[in-house]
């Protein structure tokens, strides 16, 4: 099954200049105990983001239309139907990680979404997709609170498609 996870400020900003425009150890920490020992695909964009290096315990898989593009202890794909073909073929679930055009393509084939939703506004360049609310059903929702380690008010949410 195709997973959307992602954090957004309250306007669906996910991005700063290929990367996250604020620091929330609690949000990592989900992603983290999430996606570990799964696997994740992003976009080259996203990727180049993390310093271009793979996150640890994970296969990830870089999906861009480059053709030429190679990078050291990934997977690289160049459709989205290479894409479905491999989740398809997986028994566990497949992590959809961005950034904002492998979500447009993705999310019409994701049957779960992971949200953290964080109660502040951040000033930045990517905005996670429109997304119609109406074919999703909220299943879990656990509220967060800033503290010493954690500066923001936020919320992790779990969606399933109706």
């Amino acid at each position: 099954m195709l997973v959307a996870i992602w954090a957004q400020d309250q306007n669906g900003l996910i991005g700063k200049k290929g990367k996250l425009p604020w620091r929330l150890p609690a949000d990592l920490k989900f992603f983290k105990e999430t996606t570990e020992n799964q696997t994740i695909v992003m976009g080259r964009k996203t990727f180049v983001g993390m310093n271009s290096r793979p996150l640890p315990n994970r296969k990830t898989i870089i999906l861009t239309r480059d053709t030429a593009y190679h990078a050291e202890g990934v997977e690289v794909m160049h459709s989205i139907e290479d894409i479905m073909t491999f989740a398809e073929a997986m028994e566990d679930d497949v992590f959809i990680c961005g950034g904002s055009t492998i979500y447009q393509a993705l999310l019409p084939h994701c049957q779960k979404i992971l949200r953290t939703l964080i109660y502040e506004n951040f000033t930045g360049d990517a905005f996670f997709p429109a997304l119609d609310w109406d074919n999703f059903m909220l299943l879990e929702r656990r509220v967060g609170t800033k503290d010493e380690k954690n500066p923001y008010d936020y919320q992790f949410e779990s969606y399933l498609r109706k």
